[in-house]
């Protein structure tokens, strides 16, 4: 009787895992085998709904998704686009500073050429305001600082064409072998465009004009969709409220806030290199 049971449970253990069933006559030492095999499976089972349990899987593997500690925010409106970022930086359970500064004003040749140069550049020399590109960051910041600079160097392949740059690096940060390893997301923006750039090899143009990433993305990114509508807000207000709204949710936001500024409505010539806000009392280093 304890045969018959034993080789019933196989049966059904393997008829679940879709193996096909098993002869209720079988043999000890068979159904034995056949129970140890499907209990290997079931353990297997347990271990992917555990994983699933933990965080939902990447689309390129099977670990869990990563999730930033950290929000950056990027609105564009009318002829303003604002990019923003909390302060926060976070160690396991210990916020280890405060102030951090998770933008880069990214540099193309034509705006190092203007910052280094002794003479003053006449109209023509001066950066236009295609030029103007902000980055923000969450991950790790040796990774991320590193991923800003290959996209400099695309910005100098590609002058003006962010897009182009942006998804030049998305293919060389998926295709080699040394740059898939680093570990982080980027938000960049200029006068035309917002893109957020993965390690998937994703480059995304979000609607709205409103993006956001990092730990706190998800209510910035809800609280500013839901305030770009109202015309008594410029795009700097609407990303100073979601951002509080964020950091009054998310434990890993603070409310040391940093702004990078780009001023759209800049004609050809004008001095319009992305302008630095900070947070009240908060400063900007």
């Amino acid at each position: 009787m304890a045969l018959s049971a034993s080789s019933l449970m196989s049966s059904l253990r393997h008829r679940c895992l879709g193996l096909g069933g098993v002869s209720l006559g079988v043999s000890a030492s068979a159904s034995a085998s056949a129970s140890a095999s499907a209990s290997g499976l079931l353990g297997l089972l347990r271990g992917g709904a555990a994983a699933l349990a933990f965080g939902p899987l990447t689309p390129c593997g099977f670990g869990p998704m990563q999730v930033r500690t950290t929000t950056v925010l990027c609105v564009r409106k009318h002829d303003k686009v604002v990019l923003a970022a909390d302060g926060q930086c976070t160690a396991g359970n210990e916020v280890v500073k405060h102030n951090v500064r998770k933008l880069r004003r990214i540099e193309t040749s034509l705006t190092k050429r203007a910052t280094q140069s002794v003479a003053p550049l006449t109209s023509a020399q001066k950066p236009s305001s295609k030029d103007a590109v902000v980055g923000g960051f969450a991950g790790a910041t040796a990774d991320a600082f590193t991923l800003f600079e290959r996209l400099e160097h695309r910005l100098d392949e590609y002058p003006g064409q962010l897009t182009r740059a942006a998804v030049e690096l998305a293919k060389d940060w998926r295709t080699d072998k040394f740059l898939r390893r680093l570990d982080a997301t980027l938000i960049v923006a200029d006068k035309s465009v917002t893109l957020q750039v993965t390690g998937n090899g994703d480059v995304i143009d979000p609607p709205q004009g409103v993006c956001a990433i990092g730990s706190g993305g998800s209510y910035a990114l809800a609280a500013a969709r839901a305030l770009i509508d109202r015309e008594d807000l410029d795009a700097e207000q609407v990303a100073r409220r979601a951002m509080e709204i964020a950091a009054d949710i998310d434990i890993y936001t603070n409310n040391s806030f940093l702004f990078e500024i780009i001023d759209c409505s800049a004609s050809e010539g004008d001095d319009d290199t992305p302008s630095e806000t900070a947070a009240a009392g908060v400063p900007s280093k």
